[in-house]
């Protein structure tokens, strides 16, 4: 077999390597860096110096996207989580997007408001917003240490603009610090999947009650950050199953199919979508159905289950998580079947460069 040959069956059998065009984006494989929370950012939640080599390092990633990040002061939650919202942030961020980019990687910023999962000790006495008054379970940690979440304040109906408004001000620093685009974060119990959920959601107005109200919020916030970025550097991430930070649906199946399908007819250049496979209520295939931009599935997948998904048409682009927190180069040990770091757990959301910057990669 030529060189040329065994190239091309290598693409066949391993799609995760292949490259994908995005919208007007190019991504050199099919690997991306899922979103995750390292807690590392400095005073005024500015990203960490650290940080620049951090996401430089996994630059060989298709697409990076960021940790979640605050569009503002209300949509904080967990202490040292970087935000969007100040000049200085802006200008750390500009050094990490141009130290992923001139390593030749691709990146894209998570927007981010908590909502109800957070506490006053982050908002100088003020009680957390929510789209209805109801406490989730669980604890917080605050600068004072460990604090249970408390029940939140329901937004009044005249302050639900100004949501929309810091999402689309975070849409337009996210492009002043040089991002690719940008991810809207509408999963995992945070504010937008809260209005979108039957179980956080028992609002009477036009944003609470049938899923066309639940989900106003959530195509609000999309539209306005459209409107900033464009259709094809926007997407929107969901858990339509997940249970994290108290979250239910009495019907995830109908909510988020009217969500995927409204998402999709927005012409979003992707959706992104937590929903492991080894679920009871495994939803990614219907979903995949509905949407018809660029899908990508997230939770639990390793080289075979991430090549298996791209072959059988349930993916296009497959996202890793702490696989690439402990693998920098992850692209190459999965193309090399090379053993993997294996993750330290303790270092995941504490400390500075151990467990941060000092995972091995193979070369270089």
């Amino acid at each position: 077999m030529s060189a040329t040959s065994a190239a091309a069956k290598a693409a066949v059998t391993e799609p995760l390597f292949e490259p994908y065009q995005l919208g007007p984006t190019h991504l050199s494989n099919r690997m991306v860096m899922a979103p995750m929370t390292r807690s590392r950012a400095i005073e005024g939640n500015v990203p960490n110096p650290l940080a620049e080599t951090y996401y430089r390092q996994r630059a060989s990633a298709g697409l990076i996207i960021t940790e979640a990040s605050q569009v503002s002061p209300q949509g904080q939650g967990y202490i040292r989580t970087p935000g969007i919202h100040s000049p200085e942030q802006i200008a750390a961020w500009r050094k990490i997007t141009g130290a992923v980019q001139r390593a030749g990687g691709k990146i894209f910023l998570q927007l981010w408001h908590v909502g109800r999962i957070s506490h006053p000790d982050f908002h100088d006495g003020a009680l957390p917003v929510a789209p209805s008054a109801i406490a989730p379970d669980g604890e917080v940690f605050t600068a004072q240490g460990p604090k249970k979440m408390v029940t939140p304040r329901a937004l009044e109906l005249s302050e639900i603009p100004g949501v929309v408004e810091q999402f689309r001000k975070g849409a337009e620093n996210a492009k002043a610090a040089g991002f690719d685009g940008v991810e809207i974060h509408g999963a995992n119990g945070y504010l937008l999947d809260q209005f979108t959920r039957d179980g956080s959601n028992h609002r009477t107005d036009a944003y609470g009650g049938p899923v066309e109200n639940r989900v106003r919020l959530p195509l609000e916030v999309t539209r306005a950050v459209i409107d900033v970025w464009g259709k094809d550097r926007v997407g929107y991430r969901i858990s339509p199953n997940g249970p994290f930070n108290s979250m239910s649906d009495s019907n995830p199946r109908e909510t988020f199919s009217y969500l995927t399908q409204r998402l999709s007819e927005l012409g979003i250049v992707y959706l992104h979508t937590f929903d492991p496979p080894s679920g009871a209520n495994h939803l990614a295939p219907h979903l995949r159905k509905l949407f018809k931009g660029t899908f990508i599935v997230n939770g639990g997948y390793d080289k075979a289950s991430g090549n298996a998904a791209i072959a059988n048409g349930e993916a296009d682009l497959v996202a890793y998580g702490v696989p690439f927190l402990a693998n920098p180069d992850l692209p190459y040990r999965f193309s090399q079947e090379a053993a993997l770091n294996a993750p330290d757990q303790a270092t995941f959301y504490a400390g500075e460069a151990k467990g941060y910057t000092d995972y091995p990669a193979l070369v270089g």
